[in-house]
């Protein structure tokens, strides 16, 4: 696909949940890819940076301490996480600054469902924000699971391909939550 004709799929299934204090975005999609191969693009730094916001000094699919680089055009901005676990292909689990990210992978008739948990450090004020960001990287994602890569689609840049549409779409969704 040339990369000026990717357009974003319809918004996908989320809620929020509250639980101490805190919010966790949940963003359900389906891929038609299975877990290990969806695993390797979650997990593999060179398959991060076709479509992650981040770029990754190490593979993610194993515990322990890690640099994940935050682009956003010409800006870079280093952040330190820490994978608390790694069971592949099946669950993903790490701590982005203060945020905390949760992979789920289940095998499906057709692929996979992925469940995102995204607990947010900053209050759900920014769910629908957030969910539109992971949306079109996760559609990049796809694209590069498909074997069609379009390159990433990071920071500022994702306004250029439907960001504020998703994010208002997302806002009245979680509304009624």
């Amino acid at each position: 696909m040339d990369r000026d004709d990717f357009r974003p799929t319809p918004p996908a299934d989320v809620s929020v949940q509250t639980a101490a204090g805190r919010t966790t975005l949940v963003f359900v999609r389906d891929l038609r890819h299975p877990p290990a191969a969806v695993w390797s693009a979650l997990t593999e730094p060179g398959r991060l940076a076709e479509w992650a916001p981040f770029l990754a000094d190490r593979d993610l699919g194993s515990p322990g301490d890690v640099t994940l680089t935050l682009v956003d055009g010409e800006s870079r901005e280093r952040q330190g996480a820490v994978v608390r676990r790694a069971e592949p292909p099946h669950l993903l689990e790490y701590a982005w600054e203060d945020d905390l990210l949760r992979w789920e992978l289940v095998p499906t008739a057709t692929g996979t469902r992925l469940t995102l948990r995204h607990t947010l450090a900053h209050g759900g004020g920014m769910a629908p924000m957030v969910a539109a960001g992971w949306h079109i990287c996760l559609d990049v994602a796809a694209h590069l699971l498909d074997g069609d890569p379009v390159g990433p689609i990071r920071g500022g840049e994702a306004k250029n391909f439907g960001w504020p549409e998703l994010r208002d779409a997302y806002a009245r969704r979680l509304a009624g939550d």
